[in-house]
């Protein structure tokens, strides 16, 4: 059984292989002298019975994490989770989304369908099968289809299992105070951000303020052609203390259903 330690550092490795702005903005914040921590990692599913959030939980149950807390999110058909690990709070958190599939097209689902069978039950369970990409195949047209219904869907299966997004904690920031100060930063050294809903995300009332870079485009290979889509982001999260002193642990749905969007195809 892998450790959380091996764990996140082979997603982060095949994150940033992806990602390389997240690795120039780790780079940025650690020439500053900072220690940067990853307050949680994201991961997108769809919600069959193979891969579902349920399945995929308990390879993060055997490392010691437990379920804290559900999301809905309506408009874009997603059920969530986050997930804490039981005993030690300095591992990231983790957050597991899932499409349901039930809410779309006879289309959409069939190839959600198609997806599903062609990964064996066995293979879920492997301890490295959420940072393998994509185990299924896909032909660009494919994912033209799931774009026109569900964004969600179409990077779902373009990328298959990796984080959608590892997340700096601003609170361990010691040259940032505030996530004013570090989008600026990251906007003055060229990085495009996520402006939708506005550049902040939640606010201290809610406990919760959150940021994200926009997607960059990377030249993906499907079955037919290499294209150009939106590929995995950064994300930046303040968090505040609750009445009893500890720092909200929690997210808000309203600012994630966002951060979401961060994935869109520029336009």
């Amino acid at each position: 059984m892998q450790t959380v330690e091996t764990f996140f550092e082979n997603l982060w490795q095949q994150y940033t292989e992806i990602n390389p702005q997240a690795h120039a903005i780790h780079a940025l914040l650690e020439a500053r002298g900072e220690l940067v921590v990853n307050d949680h990692v994201a991961l997108r599913t769809f919600n069959t019975q193979k891969l579902g959030i349920n399945r995929l939980a308990t390879i993060f149950e055997s490392m010691g994490y437990i379920n804290r807390g559900s999301y809905d999110f309506t408009a874009k058909q997603l059920n969530a989770y986050h997930f804490e690990h039981g005993e030690n709070p300095n591992h990231p958190k983790v957050f597991i989304s899932e499409l349901i599939t039930e809410s779309f097209s006879e289309q959409l689902q069939s190839i959600v369908q198609r997806i599903d069978a062609e990964v064996a039950d066995d293979e879920v369970m492997e301890p490295d099968f959420l940072y393998t990409g994509r185990p299924w195949s896909l032909d660009f047209s494919e994912y033209i289809q799931l774009l026109q219904e569900s964004e969600y869907a179409a990077w779902t299966a373009a990328f298959g299992y990796r984080a959608n997004h590892f997340t700096v904690s601003i609170n361990h920031l010691t040259t940032f105070f505030s996530i004013e100060a570090l989008n600026q930063f990251i906007l003055d050294n060229g990085f495009a951000m996520n402006e939708s809903g506005g550049l902040i995300k939640g606010s201290p009332e809610q406990l919760l303020e959150q940021s994200s870079t926009m997607a960059p485009m990377v030249n993906l290979a499907f079955n037919d052609v290499n294209h150009l889509v939106p590929s995995c982001f950064y994300e930046f999260a303040k968090r505040y203390p609750m009445d009893s002193g500890r720092l909200y642990q929690g997210f808000i749905a309203a600012s994630a259903d966002k951060i979401f969007e961060s994935t869109n195809t520029k336009k």
